[in-house]
């Protein structure tokens, strides 16, 4: 609890964006910011924190700032269309970055988690909104996954572990989503990027919509979402033999192994800081297992 409040009392004093609003993705050692983009990522992970700090801590300082960051997210980098830009200047005058799948899916982590501490009915609105959008713009209709990039962008790809965090996403939260397109395209999704995107080795970083491989790398995060939507579908023997294979590969008693190629070899012997919350994610939805 209490390093909990140094740390909100740092996001607050040191990531807070003064000149034209809005947070910092990140700060030097003196706290200098080192990136002044606007970026939709930071604001939904920001949102998704205080949401998490004033359902433990009550703090109503948490409620208020995530109110505050949501209504900058919808005015400020939400666009006629209904979809978000991934990145804005810092004035905001400026898209830097058009709409992108992982920010999106993040922001609807975010507000899903706000729902749980304020304006519910306000939050399930714009997060039904997201969906359709999501599956207007991004759902490939051949394969039923979401692409990184809205439909027809050049070079687009399929990450099979997104797939399988948003499955468990909207699934975890089911009456939100029903009756939506993308409730249905979902699993149908996820069971073409099983077909693909999974082997013996693990999941793929990312396929191209006729299947291919186009990236073999094996990221730890896309394992572990793996495991999460097994244990989310009741796969409980596939999720056994995927947890025992997950273990042999990824984990060593210092920690883990960021990425491996398709053949098991470290290819990132790092461990960032971006990786425990799939860890623990993946973690909360495995009682009793680990």
């Amino acid at each position: 609890g209490a390093h909990a409040d140094r740390l909100f009392d740092s996001l607050v004093r040191v990531f807070r964006a003064e000149a034209h609003g809005g947070w910092h993705y990140s700060v030097d050692a003196q706290g200098r910011p080192l990136d002044l983009t606007q970026d939709l990522y930071t604001h939904a992970f920001i949102v998704f924190a205080c949401a998490a700090h004033f359902r433990r801590s009550r703090n109503a300082q948490a409620r208020k700032l995530m109110l505050a960051t949501a209504e900058v997210i919808e005015s400020r980098f939400k666009s006629a269309d209904g979809l978000y830009h991934a990145a804005l200047s810092a004035d905001w005058k400026q898209v830097l970055r058009g709409p992108a799948q992982n920010p999106m899916m993040h922001l609807t982590e975010a507000y899903l988690a706000a729902a749980q501490v304020a304006e519910p009915a306000l939050f399930a609105k714009r997060l039904r909104g997201l969906a359709q959008v999501m599956t207007q713009s991004f759902l490939s209709a051949s394969t039923q996954c979401i692409a990184e990039l809205p439909q027809g962008t050049p070079g687009n790809r399929i990450e099979p572990g997104h797939q399988f965090e948003w499955l468990s996403l909207v699934r975890e939260s089911a009456e939100v989503f029903d009756g939506l397109d993308l409730a249905e395209s979902l699993p149908r999704g996820v069971h073409w990027a099983r077909g693909h995107g999974v082997d013996a080795g693990g999941v793929a970083a990312a396929l191209d919509e006729q299947g291919a491989v186009l990236d073999d790398t094996r990221r730890i995060w896309a394992q572990t979402e793996h495991l999460r939507v097994l244990a989310v579908l009741g796969e409980q023997a596939a999720l056994n033999q995927a947890l025992a294979a997950f273990r042999a590969r990824f984990l060593h008693p210092g920690g883990w192994y960021e990425c491996l190629d398709a053949a098991g070899a470290v290819v990132r012997p790092d461990m960032p800081s971006t990786s425990p919350y799939h860890l623990a994610t993946c973690l909360a939805a495995l009682p009793g297992v680990v």
